[in-house]
């Protein structure tokens, strides 16, 4: 199974890393925690982190997690445009992220027009 990843702060993921577990707000509000497959994640991030600085994207390997994850339609429809289907569903965390499947923490700052572009070295 490839890869997934979660965009954050570089806080949120330091306090993780330290706690051993990662709660965003969206596990409370929503029930889950959203990530991306590789080739979703400029589409998330540039409608939603636009411009804003000190992200990080946390690269999860899936064996690794403890709680379910399940791959579904995406939460916010706007920032998929393209037809249903596997390739397209969102990777949906239902419980926190146990830091022991965080592979690596990869910077993830905008360019200077605010937009994002992938970082090379991410696996």
């Amino acid at each position: 199974m490839s890869n997934i990843y979660h965009i954050t702060t570089r806080d949120a993921a330091l306090a993780a890393r330290s706690s051993g577990e990662y709660r965003p707000e969206s596990l409370t509000r929503e029930g889950f925690i959203h990530f991306s497959q590789r080739h979703q994640v400029l589409d998330v991030a540039n409608a939603f982190y636009r411009g804003q600085a000190n992200l990080v994207l946390l690269v999860v390997e899936p064996s690794r997690l403890k709680a379910e994850l399940r791959y579904e339609a995406p939460a916010h429809p706007s920032v998929s445009s393209s037809a249903p289907g596997p390739e397209n569903q969102f990777p949906h965390l239902y419980g926190p992220l146990n830091m022991d499947a965080v592979l690596e923490v990869v910077d993830f700052p905008p360019g200077a027009d605010g937009l994002f572009s992938l970082p090379a070295s991410l696996p």
